[in-house]
């Protein structure tokens, strides 16, 4: 059984960014001049080893070998692309595959099919959770150049995730993707770019939906998907404004089963360590919106629950995700979302060390 950690790669300066809000600008603005909102709010949320810039090799290494040590066996990361735009790749072509520890670590690629927000913290309640400006259009030949570009830059690699000899690769909003394309034309993309993959030597596709729809999830085996997984599944998004992370995570892990019977595919668990992305929004006080970045946020987190949550997945997964099969962890880095597994000021290395002890539990 491996442990593969969802990493966020914006942490760094970007023309779009600097273009959107001032020269310079990263989210670690947000993180550190965040401030309690209600009675016992657990904020800010810091790295207790300081903000970084993860184009940085030395300082991503640091991380990636923390991470390796204490049982993290593979990192995902985001790949926003959008018809050949890229977007914050340097954090993975320069920070991680230019460390001596990422260069070698096993690593895998999710594309994150949205485009990054333009306005941070978010500021006006009345705009949609996600600005239409902020979603990717795909069409056939833009997914096999898409698949054909991550083909001759990372699935060669000798360190590139694969499940059962596969190439693995997550599709982050499996759901727009689907409704977007629509299902012949999604297929047909899938098909293609598995041709064109084979046909370059680069073996075959393991393709994972994330979180999809309900309206979709029965067509996903025949559409050309393999396994279904969530990114972060823990906040309820039409429950209370507080939320317990035990309570969370416990009905989260009953919906594992039914999400693999209605995908009719293996599903491999996501568990996290926490969420609170009050960094993204504006004050509002009391006058909060019911909704993100605002609402919900998780309370009551720590290492112990989170390692209860980690070996109640990985026993999950063991049963009944397959063989070969994959646990997720999200994330190493989301900071500004408030779950994170990296070394802060509340609990040291305890996120880490409750990876360590979960796995020495279940003998994985």
């Amino acid at each position: 059984m491996r442990l593969a950690a969802y990493v966020y790669s914006g942490w760094h300066a970007t023309p779009e960014r600097d273009a959107s809000f001032h020269p310079g600008f990263t989210e670690w603005e947000l993180v550190e001049q965040c401030r309690p909102r209600f009675e016992g709010h657990a904020q800010p949320r810091l790295p207790l080893w300081g903000r970084y810039d993860d184009r940085d090799p030395h300082e991503v290494g640091r991380r990636i070998a923390a991470a390796r040590a204490h049982g993290i066996d593979a990192f995902v990361y985001g790949f926003f692309w959008c018809r050949g735009k890229r977007v914050f790749q340097d954090a993975l072509d320069l920070g991680f595959l230019g460390s001596s520890e990422g260069a070698s670590a096993p690593f895998a690629l999710m594309w994150a099919n949205r485009m990054p927000r333009r306005v941070l913290p978010v500021r006006r309640a009345d705009l949609p959770v996600i600005d239409p400006e902020r979603q990717v259009p795909s069409d056939v030949e833009d997914f096999v150049q898409f698949l054909a570009y991550l083909g001759e830059r990372y699935f060669v690699r000798p360190n590139y995730v694969r499940v059962q000899g596969r190439l693995y690769f997550s599709i982050f909003d499996t759901s727009f993707f689907l409704r977007e394309l629509g299902l012949e034309a999604a297929t047909e993309a899938i098909v293609k770019a598995r041709e064109h993959l084979r046909a370059r030597g680069l073996g075959e596709l393991h393709l994972a939906a994330i979180e999809p729809g309900r309206d979709v999830r029965p067509h996903l085996p025949h559409v050309g998907f393999d396994s279904v997984t969530n990114y972060v599944l823990l906040p309820d998004w039409n429950g209370p404004f507080l939320q317990d992370y035990a309570e969370r995570a416990r009905l989260c892990a009953e919906t594992w089963p039914e999400l693999a019977r209605e995908c009719a595919l293996p599903y491999m668990p996501s568990v996290s360590p926490g969420w609170d992305a009050s960094a993204r929004g504006a004050d509002f006080g009391d006058a909060r919106p019911t909704k993100y970045p605002w609402w919900p946020v998780v309370t009551g987190e720590s290492p112990e629950l989170f390692r209860e949550a980690l070996v109640r997945a990985l026993r999950w997964a063991s049963a009944n995700s397959g063989a070969d099969a994959l646990t997720f962890l999200a994330s190493l880095n989301e900071w500004s979302e408030g779950h994170t597994l990296e070394p802060d000021t509340r609990f040291g290395l305890g996120w880490l060390e409750a990876v360590r002890a979960a796995r020495k539990e279940v003998g994985t």
